[in-house]
């Protein structure tokens, strides 16, 4: 037999694709031809193969080998297909039946010395195998409890080429995924440990219900990074779909836990000031790399220090923000990456972080005011809730923490209220407030009352409402109206969303 094919799988961004890995011995020069648009990882796979196929006590077949990955259309790379390129060569050569691989997906970096290593992405990977009707996988044995999260597949682990070679000669078995007990996800911060800033508390549970950017802005230590980093600690644990998403992106990019828990908590991303437009929205060479605002889907990105990002950083959120999808160009094709976000801006009122009025301060009214347009009026137009925070008293400092409501309370109202949003737009196709078209909020069957929209008509008029504006007004309206428990927004609703949309302008 000189022919033989074994299944892999191939990642684009976080969607898979089956893969197969052909394999062709001729009579001719020995030498081996990597097909199916590798990059370079992938095209020194020819190296690693051969010493860790002779390194496992295996004959090197002295031939012409053609490798070719099928579809060759769709670029290929990593170091994830080297198991099954070694598997292929050997059935090839006649050194392997094949039977046992027969409709099996194999994934793996192999050692020189024969060693199987773990890869990335291996999640969405198997996702991928079992949404094509692949039911049975081999992955190194550091993935397998990675893999072992998708349910209705047969997982199976390697330590070793060997270990497969002896698999499918008959010799051996393969390892189970190791049983560990789930891990237990470390708790968050409490919002019982921030003091005073009850309109800021107010604000992350108006932000949390109805899944709303928010933008602080107040002097140091007046609670901005306690508030945003407490956010995901009144978020709704996140369901089985978002979960496996959530966890595809962090195996994909490498950050995944080594005891692969399935990812249950909103993620919170915090880049530092520093971050390129790369870290923050993805990049990198050949096919992108998913950055911190995907890792944060379905949580969090927190920016602190939200003018000293660069303006390029900046400007690139505003799209992603309103569509939830990062779209990546490249010469190698088009990735996308999932970006459902709560964005999160803080920001000192001047360069040098005095409070207003403090003698203190050496900033001119045109140094302040220059210093915030770095977050420049399009992407504030997109946030929300736009909060000014006091600096705090002694005697918010000094008073009864006890008296502090805990995020448990907090996460309660807010998981009632996305209910009762969910039941209201569910026929829609909506989950969140922050979901709803304008339209369908401005429509006779929703619309605030009379006396509401005539509030909202003034501040349109005078221009401190946008169009996008006056909507998100109504998006915060409708979560304020929820977490009282009503079934319809009315004046005072719209009338707390818009101090909370305006914030003193900032």
């Amino acid at each position: 037999m000189s022919y033989a094919m074994v299944r892999s799988v191939g990642l684009v961004g976080v969607r898979g694709h089956l893969v197969e890995v052909e394999a062709d011995l001729a009579n001719g020069l020995p030498m081996v031809v990597l097909s199916g648009l590798p990059d370079t990882a992938l095209n020194e796979a020819r190296d690693r193969v051969r010493a860790a196929i002779v390194n496992s006590g295996e004959t090197w077949p002295n031939r012409r080998i053609t490798v070719n990955l099928l579809p060759a259309t769709v670029p290929k790379h990593g170091s994830g297909f080297d198991l099954a390129i070694a598997a292929a060569m050997l059935a090839g050569a006649g050194e392997l039946p094949l039977a046992p691989l027969h409709d099996v997906v194999v994934l793996g970096e192999l050692g020189l010395d024969g060693s199987v290593r773990p890869i990335r992405g291996v999640l969405p990977m198997v996702l991928a195998a079992v949404r094509a009707g692949v039911r049975r996988v081999v992955v190194p044995l550091g993935n397998a409890a990675e893999a072992a999260l998708i349910p209705g597949v047969a997982v199976k682990a390697v330590d070793s080429l060997h270990r497969l070679v002896a698999f499918v000669r008959g010799a051996g078995p393969l390892l189970d995924p190791p049983d560990r007990p789930p891990a237990q996800e470390p708790a968050g911060a409490d919002l019982a440990e921030v003091v005073g800033q009850q309109m800021g508390r107010r604000a992350i549970e108006v932000a949390a219900a109805g899944n709303h950017h928010l933008a602080m802005v107040g002097p140091p230590g007046a609670g901005k990074t306690m508030l945003a980093t407490r956010l995901p600690s009144v978020l709704p644990e996140l369901d089985d779909e978002a979960a496996l998403e959530v966890t595809a992106l962090h195996s994909v990019a490498g950050a995944l836990a080594p005891d692969a828990p399935l990812v249950r908590r909103p993620p919170l991303q915090a880049p530092h000031h520093t971050a390129s437009v790369a870290a923050l929205v993805g990049g990198g060479s050949g096919l992108a790399r998913p950055g911190a605002l995907s890792l944060a889907h379905c949580g969090v990105l927190f920016l602190d220090e939200a003018p000293e990002f660069g303006v390029r950083a900046l400007e690139a959120l505003r799209q992603p923000i309103e569509q939830g999808v990062v779209r990546l160009r490249r010469a190698w094709g088009e990735t996308d990456y999932p970006a459902r976000v709560q964005l999160v801006l803080a920001a000192n009122p001047c360069p040098c972080a005095k409070p207003a009025g403090d003698v203190g301060c050496v900033c001119t009214p045109v140094e302040r005011r220059r210093y915030l347009s770095r977050l420049s009026g399009p992407l504030l137009d997109r946030v929300d809730l736009r909060l000014r925070l006091d600096p705090l008293s002694a005697a918010d400092l000094l008073d009864d923490r006890a008296l502090s409501e805990p995020s448990a309370a907090v996460a309660d109202r807010v998981a009632k209220a996305r209910a009762a949003a969910a039941a209201r737009w569910s026929a829609h196709g909506w989950r969140t407030n922050a979901e709803v078209p304008g339209a369908a909020l401005r429509s006779p069957r929703w619309r605030p009352p009379r006396p509401a929209r005539d509030a909202l008509r003034r501040l349109l008029d005078v221009g401190m409402l946008s169009a996008r504006g006056h909507d998100r007004v109504l998006r915060m309206a409708w979560s304020i109206c929820d977490l009282d428990g009503r079934s319809r927004p009315d004046e005072g609703d719209v009338h707390e969303a818009s101090v909370l949309r305006l914030g003193d302008a900032l």
